[in-house]
Order: structure tokens, then C-alpha cells, then sequence
């Protein structure tokens, strides 16, 4: 699998890179099959920059805040309007209620919505998806909304998106023996930070090393936040491999 940091800035957009879009890449039936991992605020202009946004097969939702899902309402647009025509619809998963969620957002009726161009599904925790040439495993974490990690596997390779999260034996149970775990790391150690809600650095380090993950990559980090402070307190208790994400980084998973 191919991961590309489309966008990785933790609550809203920043100066340098928009909210959080992963898009991973496979082969598949003599292509390759693309989706996303959320499509947050700024993100579909940014996506443009890395290939064509018609090529999309399908979009993952961790949960229904802005920074994780508002430009799916640009990318309806641009899916209806498109002047070369409409292109096909493809699915949208998310938490229970997306389809309302979305069509709230964009001022349409609730139905249709934007459900004729997105096939809109629900997650169920209790059995992986096959999505293309995923198989996509969820598992609810601890956050103030509905809001889910995601498990990819591919031919013996496995990424793990964390999501948002506060600290939860959930994402350690998902992400076991993971080749790669994508974590969110919004917190600094010594501020008063509200609990269910983000991780800090350590406590992300301390989930991957806990799932015995072989390499760990930081995101989410909301701009007022030093990302080399997040990864100095992360490698204080890892020490495998990590970093911190940037816009357009690629990796091999």
C-alpha cells in the first residue's frame, strides 16, 4: 500500500497544510484503487495536487467533525458538476447518520441528500468491510462524538488510522502488530488537557509500543502546537521508528 499525507493539521487548516485526508493506494484488478481516509476542511484542494480527485473509489470517515469530513461537500460538487459529466457514485462510509450529517452541511433535504453521487454506509465494528482491495476493520474510540480507528489490511500489510481518540485499550486492541499506526497527537504533556478526547505524543507512543507496532507516524497536531515538541515527548517513550507527518509525505506501508 501507498499512504500520502493529504492533509494532517489537527482541528482546522493550518498555514501550511489542510485538515486531515490520507489517501492509500493499491493495486488492484489490473489498477490502482484509491481511497480516502477522511476528507477534512481544505483537503480537496490539496488532493488535487496528487492526482485527479475523479479517480477516488471510495471515502472513509473516522467520525463527523468538520476537520475530518466537510469537504465531502466540495467533492460532491464536484463529482455532479463535473464538465466532462457526472461521474459515478461511489461508497462513503462513516459513523450511523452521515448521510443526514452531510446533507446538513451542504443545505439539502436530507433526501436524497447527496446520496446520488455517495453510497452512504454505516460501520459495523462486529465484521471487517472488503472495500476494492481492502479489508477494513473499525473500532470505536474515546472521543466526545461517535468516532471510529481504522484498520486496513492488503496482502500481509496492515495501517492502522487512529482517528481522534483519548487514551483507550481500543486503539491498542486494533492496532496489534501493525506495520504502520497513523496517530493522532493533539495534546502537550503539562497543559491542563480535557480527557476522552486527544492524545498527547507520549500517550500515542505509549498505545503503538503497548500494540507492538513496527513504526509510528504523528498527526493531528493543531497548528498552535510546536510538532517538534509532540515528537520530542513521543520518542521519550519509543523507540522505534516515528515521526511527525508533513503534507505530500509518501510511505510505503
Amino acid at each position: 500500500m501507498k499512504l500520502t499525507i493529504v492533509g494532517c493539521s489537527g482541528s482546522y487548516p493550518g498555514p501550511d497544510a489542510p485538515a486531515l485526508c490520507y489517501l492509500l493506494e493499491a493495486p488492484h484488478e489490473g489498477r490502482t484503487y484509491r481511497i480516502l481516509l477522511d476528507l477534512g476542511s481544505g483537503a480537496l484542494g490539496a488532493l488535487q495536487e496528487f492526482g485527479d480527485a475523479r479517480d477516488i473509489d471510495a471515502v472513509l470517515l473516522s467520525h463527523l467533525h468538520g476537520d475530518h469530513c466537510l469537504d465531502l461537500c466540495g467533492y460532491y460538487v464536484f463529482r455532479k458538476y463535473h464538465p466532462a459529466g457526472a461521474l459515478p457514485r461511489i461508497p462513503v462510509y462513516g459513523p450511523h447518520g452521515t448521510d443526514a450529517r452531510m446533507a446538513r452541511a451542504y443545505d439539502v433535504p436530507v433526501q436524497p441528500g447527496l446520496s446520488e453521487y455517495f453510497d452512504f454506509h454505516s460501520w459495523d465494528e462486529s465484521s471487517p468491510e472488503k472495500i476494492g482491495p481492502f479489508s477494513v476493520q473499525v473500532a470505536r474510540m474515546d472521543h466526545p462524538v461517535k468516532a471510529y480507528a481504522i484498520r486496513v489490511e492488503h496482502h500481509g500489510r496492515v495501517l492502522v488510522y487512529s482517528g481522534d481518540t483519548g487514551p483507550t485499550q481500543s486503539l491498542v486492541d486494533l492496532a496489534r502488530e501493525a506495520d504502520t499506526l497513523l496517530c493522532e497527537a493533539s495534546f502537550v504533556e503539562g497543559e491542563h488537557n480535557l480527557s476522552g478526547l486527544h492524545l498527547t505524543g507520549r500517550q500515542a507512543a505509549e498505545h503503538a509500543k503497548a500494540a507492538a507496532v513496527s513504526r509510528v507516524l504523528l498527526t493531528h497536531v493543531p497548528p498552535w502546537h510546536d510538532r517538534m515538541r509532540v515528537l520530542g515527548e513521543a520518542v521519550r517513550a519509543w523507540d522505534g521508528p516515528i515521526e511527525v507527518v508533513t503534507k505530500g509525505a509518501r510511505y510505503d506501508i
